[in-house]
């Protein structure tokens, strides 16, 4: 069911957040897939990933506006990372935090799509999960 057109502000916010929610499983993939050989984990990743997608991808470019954004500069936490664990952990945390978003702004325009992101959502809940507690072991 569609209800309403977005703004060009809230269209921003998708593309940044869509981008940040697949750049965030890639990193957790790659390393799941180049580190560890693990295909199922690697797979699972993958397909969540190809999940995330939308159809308004003109609307999504058109109002893109990279070189302005406010917080473009990395922040000294984004640029310190101890080791893979850490790398792994602010990748889930950015990929949930993106994915709750989208679902947040999709009540505004598609339902479907909102559902959509929220599954994504708690697949990643529970892939952290079975990933970080290897991690630890």
């Amino acid at each position: 069911m569609t209800k309403s057109k977005l703004s060009p502000e809230l269209y921003r916010v998708i593309d940044a957040n869509l981008n940040r929610l697949k750049e965030g499983i890639r990193v957790i993939e790659d390393i799941m897939r180049y580190r560890d050989n693990n295909k199922t984990l690697s797979r699972q990743l993958k397909d969540l990933r190809h999940k995330a997608r939308v159809n308004e991808i003109k609307e999504l470019l058109q109002y893109r506006d990279s070189i302005n954004d406010v917080l473009r500069a990395s922040s000294q936490s984004e640029l310190n990372r101890s080791d893979t664990l850490s790398i792994l952990t602010a990748n889930f945390k950015r990929a949930q935090e993106s994915s709750r978003v989208l679902e947040e702004l999709y009540k505004l325009k598609d339902i479907e799509y909102s559902e959509n992101f929220k599954y994504i959502r708690y697949e990643l809940y529970n892939l952290e999960k079975e990933i970080l507690l290897k991690e630890f072991e």
